[in-house]
């Protein structure tokens, strides 16, 4: 076997690894991505995030002037401590009891199709559209 003279771990006089812009380019880059995570964390942007709760209402046309909605429950249905419904933008009429398989009824509804929205809230005191369709 013919052996090839290969000298390892040296480089001729002048000759460099890596070529100095593109060390200087990730040097940059490094630098600026630092500077925006530490600005994202100082100015506090990651901090004001609110939970999303999972719960479901369903709404039905009961006759012609009445929507009833069902509180189905979810996986955050313990969390709920209010809910309230309105039909084409009326006043918003509120759940007698916050358990699984509630149901209340709400006037305002025409023969036409309806928009209804019902809005949850939870213990920490933030609110939810749990319920925006048209029936």
């Amino acid at each position: 076997m013919t052996g090839r003279n290969i000298k390892t771990g040296s480089f001729k006089k002048g000759e460099d690894a890596v070529s100095p812009v593109i060390g200087v380019i990730l040097m940059v880059a490094i630098t600026v991505i630092l500077a925006a995570v530490i600005g994202a964390f100082v100015f506090g942007m990651g901090g004001s995030v609110s939970k999303t709760y999972t719960v479901g209402v369903t709404a039905a046309q009961s006759g012609a002037d009445n929507v009833t909605f069902t509180f189905q429950g979810g996986p955050d249905a313990s969390e709920v401590t209010g809910l309230n419904a309105t039909v084409n933008d009326e006043t918003a009429v509120p759940a007698p009891t916050v358990t699984v398989g509630t149901t209340w009824s709400s006037g305002g509804a025409t023969a036409g199709r309806d928009h209804v929205i019902v809005v949850a809230t939870f213990f920490d005191g933030s609110q939810q559209v749990v319920l925006d369709t048209f029936v």
